[in-house]
């Protein structure tokens, strides 16, 4: 079945909606990019990419997006994978339970580069990748994610092994062989959730499909039964099904980014937090109190979240990413929650320290059978005088049911891009992105994206 994927990756011809969302997620990708490519796992990854040889004056290199660094398709995949997912301010996708478009868009990049391709090409190998990566979500989730495998980075390997393969252009012998080497490089745990190692997932996830894709071009066979044979990697990653039959059946009819779609986060915390942020501000907003006011706060979450959220004293900005005493602490405290939350100012802020403790969350079975992991949340808030407030949360602003708008996505490019451009450059960036699907070749919006 591993071939009914490849001829897929080659032959599929997206649909223009796709083309739409695939758009707002190459734009937003390259602003998370842009914003993490000062954070320390990004720096480390850009220095060890500048003593690889690529050199500023190689014109035939891709570029880490916001320095002046060039490197090869593979090394500027690493790197710009790391940043783009080094403040957790990149998109996710509940079916793949990832974050799909950081190792997507860095690796189709890279390989665009490469390739000189067009926009329109970018953006169809983006949207095969996706395909590819949450049709194994389905397959392969909650067991594969809850066994302690980061998705981002395995299921993340294979889609972008799938974009650069179309990219480049890979028929469909050579695709195979592409999705067959990428399985052997997959890995990720979710152990390092909170650490450097996290974004650094996402780079290796695009460097390997980057990697994959040209073993692939240059003659590298691999198994035909990599990904579903009795020791590949459906059966060796624990998934929930092992026959690929029922995540291709409907491969080109049905489109998992018009169905499922990609949930943009509007806060750079870990998405189990989103439902539970939105609530808090919500409820802030209406009843007007403030972090003196609140005794104690209770959240309710499904039982995955404790799994993903493993911080009940974060010591970093990273950790506290993962942390739902801080992030619910932290809203409640400021009224917003933002790149800059996650600073030492913010950590060591003794309204914040002070209200951690009164935080509780706790898991509500009910909550697993009523709607994906992640999505959904209760908070129950005891004000002084013994007032309690509550409020139920479905998802959370940015996701699918409740999209980002244009506003908002360019308000958060800006924002975001403003951390490594100029104010002109960020603004030209934006302006091109919002054209990609016209761009001749690729190159026109990266030689832009440097300082």
């Amino acid at each position: 079945m591993t071939a009914r994927l490849a001829q897929f990756l080659v032959d599929a011809a997206p649909p223009a909606p796709g083309r739409v969302r695939a758009a707002a997620a190459v734009l937003d990708t390259v602003g998370v990019t842009l914003a993490g490519v000062s954070e320390p796992a990004a720096r480390i990854v850009q220095q060890v990419v500048a003593t690889g040889g690529g050199g500023c004056d190689n014109g035939d290199a891709c570029r880490v997006l916001g320095t002046r660094t060039r490197a090869s398709a593979t090394d500027a995949a690493l790197a710009n994978g790391t940043a783009a997912h080094a403040l957790d301010y990149d998109d996710m996708c509940f079916v793949s339970l990832a974050h799909p478009s950081a190792p997507l868009v860095a690796a189709a990049l890279a390989a665009a580069e490469l390739a000189h391709a067009s926009g329109r090409v970018l953006l169809d190998a983006y949207i095969v990748g996706f395909e590819v990566e949450a049709r194994l979500g389905r397959l392969m989730n909650p067991r594969h994610y809850q066994r302690g495998w980061h998705c981002t980075s395995t299921l993340g390997t294979i889609g972008a092994a799938a974009a650069a393969s179309r990219v480049l252009g890979l028929d469909r012998a050579a695709a195979s062989h592409a999705l067959a080497i990428a399985a052997s490089e997959a890995s990720g745990l979710k152990e390092n959730f909170g650490t450097m190692v996290k974004p650094l997932h996402a780079g290796l996830a695009a460097r390997n499909g980057v990697l994959a894709a040209l073993l692939a071009k240059g003659g590298m066979t691999a198994s035909g039964q990599a990904l579903d044979g009795p020791q590949g990697f459906l059966a060796a990653m624990d998934s929930e099904r092992t026959s690929l039959a029922d995540a291709s059946a409907d491969l080109g009819v049905r489109w998992e980014i018009l169905d499922t779609g990609i949930t943009v986060k509007l806060y750079p915390s870990c998405a189990g937090t989103h439902p539970t942020l939105d609530a808090i501000l919500d409820l802030r907003q209406r009843e007007g109190f403030t972090a003196e006011d609140v005794e104690r706060i209770d959240i309710q979450v499904d039982s995955i979240t404790p799994t993903v959220l493993i911080y009940e004293r974060p010591a970093s900005g990273l950790e506290a990413k993962f942390s739902m005493p801080f992030c619910a602490a932290a809203a409640v405290v400021y009224g917003r929650v933002g790149i800059d939350t996650f600073e030492a100012a913010s950590l060591n802020d003794i309204r914040v320290m002070r209200l951690m403790p009164r935080i509780v969350m706790r898991v509500d079975p009910s909550l697993d059978a009523s709607g994906p992991p992640l999505t959904q949340a209760r908070i129950a808030m005891q004000l002084r005088g013994g007032r309690t407030v509550s409020q139920a949360a479905n998802g959370a602003r940015g996701y699918p049911e409740r999209p980002a708008g244009a506003a908002e996505l360019g308000a958060k490019f800006m924002a975001c891009a403003r951390r490594a451009l100029p104010d002109a450059a960020a603004q030209r960036a934006l302006a091109i992105l919002q054209e990609i699907d016209t761009l001749d070749d690729i190159r026109s919006l990266t030689d832009v994206l440097q300082p």
